[in-house]
């Protein structure tokens, strides 16, 4: 692989964003490229938001990607979606899930309002918008939790990483008597998007 590719993930606590982020970055170690990653947890353990950046390629200098210069955006709850797309490239990707998770500040107060239409309103930004309904296919599933996975998925359709490694991956970072499962979750999002896109 020639080519830099700058992942940024955001989602709130306890949806595996950063289980997600070790998954990726291990894909691409095993793949003999250089990672770099930087996470913020903020209040994890609260639902609050988490955010990882993901930079890959034969040599990378910088944890973070700059402001406007994500490849991929993936998102697991569609209005933390909303707020990070102008991090992405004119050209880049947004894998969305349709999740909707409404903070408590906008539930207990009239100040706040959860954003109407947010998947709409990315795919007013970027072209290149994948919209996965995450929970109704974890739900299919047997495990809501499994969102993440389904979202790694489709993001294996974006990188020039052959599928067995995402395979061993996730055999090697999931708990193992859930491996099977998240494996089925993997393939359901493989086939959502396979031959799809193009980053």
């Amino acid at each position: 692989m020639s080519k830099n590719y700058n992942i940024l993930i955001v989602g709130v606590g306890g949806q595996g964003v950063l289980l997600a982020s070790e998954i990726i970055s291990a894909v691409a170690m095993a793949s003999d490229l250089d990672v770099k990653k930087s996470e913020v947890h903020g209040m994890s353990q609260r639902g609050g938001i988490v955010s990882s950046h993901i930079k890959i390629g034969p040599k990378v200098f910088s944890p973070t990607i700059g402001y406007g210069q994500a490849d991929i955006l993936i998102s697991f709850e569609k209005a933390e979606g909303l707020r990070a797309v102008d991090w992405l490239k004119e050209d880049g990707t947004a894998i969305i899930s349709t999740t909707s998770l409404v903070p408590a500040i906008v539930t207990s107060s009239k100040e706040f309002n959860y954003p109407e239409n947010p998947i709409e309103k990315i795919k007013e930004r970027c072209k290149n918008t994948i919209s996965v309904s995450g929970d109704t296919i974890a739900g299919e599933l047997g495990n809501p939790r499994l969102v993440n996975t389904i979202l790694i998925g489709v993001l294996s359709n974006c990188l020039p990483f052959a599928k067995q490694i995402w395979v061993d991956t996730i055999g090697a970072k999931v708990k193992e008597r859930f491996v099977e499962l998240n494996l089925k979750a993997f393939d359901r999002g493989r086939a959502l998007s396979h031959s799809a896109v193009e980053v």
